[in-house]
């Protein structure tokens, strides 16, 4: 009996520090979005490192949140080193959003998928389709919404949905950064019913309007220092105090000293309705 793809997807879940992450590889996750599209089926995705997971750490509304998602993939390595110490994983590799957002692209253009955009400046957005569609002059853009930067209105979140829907996409990304862009997806994953995909900076980095770092830094685990050499006043409490915090956390699981209950938190009980 074949199983249907949440069930594939939950059977891929791992505790780390309380959230349940996918122990997943590139291929695989682009196979189960791509799946998701062809059918115009919902799914929730997020690529998150340690900033992500850790805002499911320390507030239990956001680790609801993720924890309902269909899948929250290890983009940063250090969450990647997690699932493999915590629970034998063997991933090979992270699963970096923008590889992730590039993946899914190449396979809906040579498909005829539209993907939508929805989030950061319109800036950023038009250099964005021109910078895929000059790599993917197959790849069929349904449509873009730019971020207000403020909360909706109720009115304005459902017309926003509305459009995706009425767009022919079968693919959203969403670029609102961590961790609005994930209560958006938690939010509107089944107003859409299509799979949302939260891929953080990697709107700019394929616009070209923020350098990406170096590979070999993103093998090592140590792309956060290239994105706080670059915004410092942005960052730096981010980094400097969410990343010993992570360690501290990790070792404690590991020693089976504390542990992470993923089921404790309630539902959120209103609508942030970011956008």
């Amino acid at each position: 009996m074949l199983m249907n793809q949440p069930d594939r997807c939950a059977m891929r879940k791992r505790n780390v520090l309380g959230v349940m992450v996918t122990a997943i590889e590139a291929p695989q996750a682009a196979a189960e979005i791509l799946e998701a599209a062809r059918t115009r089926r919902g799914l929730s995705v997020t690529a998150t490192a340690v900033h992500g997971l850790m805002t499911g750490v320390q507030d239990s509304e956001q680790r609801y949140r993720l924890n309902q998602f269909d899948m929250v993939l290890p983009d940063g390595q250090p969450v990647r080193w997690a699932l493999n110490l915590l629970h034998g994983s063997g991933l090979r590799e992270r699963v970096a959003g923008p590889d992730l957002m590039l993946r899914v692209c190449e396979a809906a253009a040579a498909e005829g998928l539209p993907v939508y955009f929805y989030g950061s400046t319109p800036e950023t957005l038009r250099k964005l389709a021109d910078q895929l569609t000059l790599q993917l002059p197959n790849l069929i853009i349904a449509g873009v919404t730019p971020s207000r930067f403020r909360r909706l209105t109720e009115a304005e979140a459902g017309a926003d949905a509305a459009t995706i829907r009425a767009s022919g996409a079968a693919v959203v990304f969403v670029g609102l950064g961590c961790p609005r862009q994930e209560v958006w997806a938690y939010e509107n994953r089944d107003l859409v019913g299509l799979p949302v995909i939260a891929v953080g900076a990697a709107f700019d980095f394929h616009a070209g309007t923020i350098p990406r770092a170096p590979r070999i830094l993103g093998r090592l685990g140590l792309e956060w220092v290239f994105r706080l050499a670059q915004e410092p006043r942005r960052l730096w409490r981010r980094y400097l105090r969410l990343n010993p915090l992570f360690l501290g956390l990790l070792a404690l699981q590991a020693a089976r000293i504390r542990r992470f209950d993923p089921g404790n938190p309630l539902a959120p009980q209103t609508a942030e309705r970011y956008g």
